[in-house]
């Protein structure tokens, strides 16, 4: 059982596409047909059929997608990211240490039960399933009216439920006491795909970087300093992670090894520019292609 406590747009693709850190708010979760129109105002087709977010992964195993649609602050733009949960329990790749999760959606590593730290052991824990820390990380951003640090304060989902795509206990929470907003970091997607006629060509499209959200309080710092400057970044990276404010981590992660590979900035969002993107080419585009399909 979850537990959760303590006029008609035009098409997303035809409008200019958005890189940079966004200020937003969570208008819909995994919506379906009449929330489509009704609450993101899209038309669709009359022989639509509903949306189906539930699938099987490559390895066999059952996962849910999880389409979080958050609206632009002070106005209509809409953004997507996009989570994909897998039955599967996490593992590093070389099968040596498991991830555990907590009731509040606080992950950690370990070998064993045994090795766990034990500011992580205070509260209820399992083992967590694919996909799920980068969730809980946003779960835990937008849900930013939880106080985390209450002993009863829980955020969990039924696992059962949410590979069944049911979404309703989470859904229940946009707009409510604990929705907050937050902070997303708009990025361009570029790939390259083959037309009907088998040319390849360059594929761009509108993307939300779904690993790292910020509180919106942290947006002042990202006014006053260029956080894209080279030097700061290096000054950034060369500290260790206890030592960085919260906004500094978000910068720490999304440019480090392992961080945003896709075309991002580190500024108040602005209208995207190709000629700064080095992944685009002269080559003939395809606008606003969306790769987000329901193949894991």
């Amino acid at each position: 059982m979850s537990t959760i406590k303590g006029k008609v747009r035009e098409p997303i693709e035809d409008r200019v596409k958005q890189v940079g850190l966004v200020e937003c708010n969570v208008v819909a979760i995994n919506p379906t047909m009449k929330e489509w129109e009704d609450d993101l105002g899209f038309s669709l087709k009359d022989d639509q059929e509903e949306f189906d977010y539930t699938g099987m992964s490559k390895d066999g195993n059952p996962y849910v997608r999880v389409d979080v649609w958050m609206k632009k602050n002070g106005s209509d733009d809409l953004f997507k990211a996009v989570f994909f949960l897998e039955d599967k329990i996490r593992q590093n790749r070389e099968e040596t240490k498991t991830q555990f999760i907590n009731n509040i959606g606080n992950c950690s590593w370990a070998e064993s039960e045994e090795d766990l730290k034990a500011w992580f052991t205070k509260r209820p824990y399992r083992e967590a399933f694919n996909g799920e820390e980068d969730f809980y990380n946003f779960l835990r951003t937008w849900l930013g009216g939880l106080d985390y640090r209450d002993e009863d304060t829980e955020l969990q989902l039924d696992w059962k439920q949410l590979l069944k795509g049911d979404l309703s206990d989470l859904k229940e929470q946009i707009g409510g006491a604990y929705a907050t907003t937050f902070v997303a970091l708009a990025t361009v997607v570029t790939k390259t795909k083959e037309d009907e006629e088998g040319v390849e060509q360059i594929v761009e499209y509108q993307g939300i970087y779904n690993r790292q959200f910020l509180p919106q309080y942290c947006m002042k710092h990202f006014r006053v300093r260029d956080y894209d400057d080279a030097m700061l970044i290096s000054t950034i990276q060369a500290k260790e992670m206890k030592d960085l404010k919260l906004h500094e981590k978000f910068v720490y992660n999304v440019t480090g090894e392992y961080g945003c590979k896709d075309f991002y900035k580190l500024q108040p969002v602005g209208d995207y520019d190709p000629n700064e993107n080095m992944a685009s080419t002269d080559e003939a585009m395809i606008e606003g292609a969306d790769d987000m399909s329901s193949e894991y």
